[in-house]
């Protein structure tokens, strides 16, 4: 037993510094972070302050509803637009020029109601059909017109008016009554699982490639003479998982720092909670993935026949992706409890609702239990094709030469 513990360290050491040491690592260390926090953070940050400065023409019989809508469109929230306001018989054909003429970028027609009690009709024609950003600030624009005209007309005043239709101030508190931001609380949980998904996926494929590496190489060969297979399996998938898990915690560390540092304003916080049940997803999630990747890389000889079975652990994945939207909406749901209980998906989307609402505690236990078990069976899957699979070069093997790999001692 000793010995095998001695292999199987030495196994995961040789993995562990191998990789440690590489400016992959250096690199991917760096970069992913940065890429990551710098697209969700810029992208926010550019629909925050993004506004459409659109030229349109508004073209009304009657100009108080025009001059409104002209100043909601100019001096909006999400609009800086350029609004002229011309007679409702101007020619289309002029305007239409003038789009082609890249002077305009669409023009408002607004025809009169035909009775007292209906609506003005509202026709807008804009230089491109995918400029949803105009189409949209316009939209809410004329409902803010409409709805102070209508209160105009039951007599309220301007500022009356502008009370009503003032922004409301909603205070999003937590369970024990603190004040929290339920977007910042949402980047947060969008993070991690996006980290996981990320890791899992990227050193799951690692200990496949590094079994393919070393097939090429013939390395299992001079190993096999002193290490079972087993024990080759194991090492193996501490060795990568440790890597994840170095790489994980200096991103968390940084994190912990850059947070600490930009203090309270910075309005993103983890709790110890979330950090602690992501690092024992994270494991969890890595050892069921890297034991298919294992079974995955024993039986393909290239990176090119990996690339075509590696649809075995994407697709868990991708649906723990598809439900990322149904979970984060409703947490509690019978279907995000369903989901979330799926071994396979379980890593992801159960860490996701302890992000976002903590689950019952029933509930986590069950699936830790279930992964656990899923990794069992895996593990003794992977182990019986692996110990077979590695010294077999050539075609890549069928259904039936894998099953008869299961039933060898």
């Amino acid at each position: 037993m000793t010995n095998r513990l001695l292999n199987i360290w030495l196994i995961a050491r040789r993995e562990y510094v191998e990789r440690i040491r590489t400016k992959g690592f250096l690199i991917a260390t760096i970069l992913i972070p940065t890429l990551m926090g710098g697209g969700m953070f810029g992208a926010a940050e550019l629909a925050a302050k993004s506004k459409t400065a659109a030229h349109i023409a508004v073209l009304a019989s009657q100009p108080q509803p025009a001059q409104d809508l002209s100043y909601e469109l100019e001096h909006g929230k999400d609009s800086t637009m350029t609004v002229e306001i011309l007679p409702l018989s101007t020619s289309h054909a002029a305007l239409d020029q003038k789009m082609k003429d890249k002077q305009l970028d669409g023009y408002l027609v607004i025809k009169p109601a035909t009775e007292p009690s209906q609506r003005p009709a509202f026709d807008f024609t804009p230089r491109s059909t995918a400029d949803i950003a105009t189409t949209t600030a316009i939209q809410e624009a004329l409902h803010r017109v409409l709805i102070r005209e209508y209160l105009a007309e039951k007599g309220l005043s301007a500022s009356q008016t502008d009370a009503l239709m003032a922004p409301v101030t909603l205070n999003v508190l937590g369970r024990n009554g603190e004040r929290g931001d339920s977007k910042s609380a949402f980047l947060v949980a969008y993070v991690l699982f996006f980290l996981m998904y990320m890791v899992v996926l990227l050193y799951g494929m690692n200990v496949a490639r590094s079994i393919i590496e070393e097939k090429t190489s013939r390395v299992f060969e001079v190993l096999l003479a002193t290490i079972q297979p087993d024990e080759l399996l194991a090492g193996k998938i501490l060795g990568v998982g440790a890597v994840g898990l170095t790489q994980v915690g200096i991103w968390m560390i940084a994190f912990g720092l850059l947070a600490a540092q930009m203090g309270a304003t910075s309005g993103v916080q983890i709790s110890s909670a979330q950090v602690i049940y992501f690092v024992v997803y994270f494991g969890l999630g890595y050892a069921l993935y890297s034991a298919v990747a294992a079974s995955l890389g024993a039986m393909t000889n290239s990176e090119q026949e990996l690339q075509q079975l590696n649809m075995f652990m994407m697709l868990p994945l991708f649906f723990s992706l598809l439900m990322l939207a149904p979970v984060v909406t409703n947490p509690n749901s019978v279907v995000s409890r369903i989901v979330s209980q799926i071994p396979f998906c379980a890593p992801l989307l159960m860490d996701l609702r302890v992000s976002i609402s903590m689950p019952q505690p029933w509930e986590i236990a069950l699936s830790i239990g279930l992964i656990l078990a899923a990794i069992y069976a895996v593990l003794w899957f992977s182990s019986r094709i692996y110990r077979v699979g590695i010294l077999m070069y050539g075609k890549k093997p069928n259904l039936p030469e894998i099953l008869r790999w299961l039933k060898y001692s």
